[in-house]
């Protein structure tokens, strides 16, 4: 029953990465840390995650936006190793509400649409990129984040998921080889949930291509919007269970 789980799961969540351009490390480490913890789920959802943003860099490699990835993306990769490096000496639980939080005031934001009445620039650009990235490589939840900083750039939606997956990718290079280091022998163990979840994560990223390729960008924005609002309620629902 876990395994079929973690298939299901690992389908949605492919599918939701290639329309929103996020959500592999969202949905699928709290799955495998009921069973796992928290720490090793962060570290095992790294394989899946890495296979299937490759797979969907690979597909949508023409419409990365190289601009955005040398002024976001690279800078993302170095608070994705900073992070993956620390992730194991922070209270989980702080980092998650403060994750939860930051989405739920972007998802606001993404939904009045306010956030495209401004371009970030300079340290913002850098600020944002570098947070992405750390909490990316703190609790395996990049994505919300950098999703709801990367709605600013006011990218079409084919654009604004490739450059997102590619600068996920970057955080995957960064992170992963950290996580394998530290978490190897006991991720040997998993093999079976990870396989399961890396065979679910690409069919679902295939999946959702074709629905992503249909979407208007006003409509996809408010559905990204959508998206990191519901996450963020459901992480701070997450992390205020955990205290009582």
């Amino acid at each position: 029953m876990f395994l079929a789980a973690v298939f299901l799961v690992a389908v949605v969540s492919g599918a939701t990465a290639s329309i929103a351009g996020f959500g592999i490390g969202s949905l699928l480490t709290p799955l495998l840390a009921t069973q796992f913890g928290m720490e090793t789920a962060v570290a095992a959802v790294a394989v899946p995650h890495a296979a299937a943003t490759t797979l969907r860099w690979w597909r949508l490699r023409h419409a990365v936006d190289r601009a955005v990835i040398r002024r976001f993306g690279l800078l993302s990769a170095a608070g994705g190793l900073a992070g993956a490096l620390l992730y194991a000496r922070f209270s989980g639980r702080t980092i998650t509400l403060i994750l939860g939080l930051l989405l739920i005031v972007t998802s606001v934001a993404a939904i009045t649409e306010w956030n495209t009445r401004w371009t970030p620039h300079g340290w913002v650009v850098s600020g944002t990129g570098l947070l992405s990235g750390l909490f990316g490589g703190l609790a395996g939840n990049q994505g919300g984040l950098r999703a709801a900083a990367m709605l600013s750039f006011s990218l079409t939606p084919i654009a604004y998921v490739a450059t997102s997956t590619a600068t996920g990718l970057l955080v995957d290079v960064a992170r992963t080889p950290i996580y394998l280091w530290r978490a190897g022998p006991e991720l040997l163990g998993l093999y079976q949930p990870l396989g399961v979840a890396t065979v679910g994560v690409l069919i679902g990223t295939l999946l959702g291509e074709r629905v992503l390729l249909g979407i208007p960008p006003k409509r996809f924005r408010m559905i990204v919007g959508a998206v990191i609002g519901a996450l963020g309620v459901w992480i701070v629902a997450q992390a205020v269970s955990s205290a009582t």
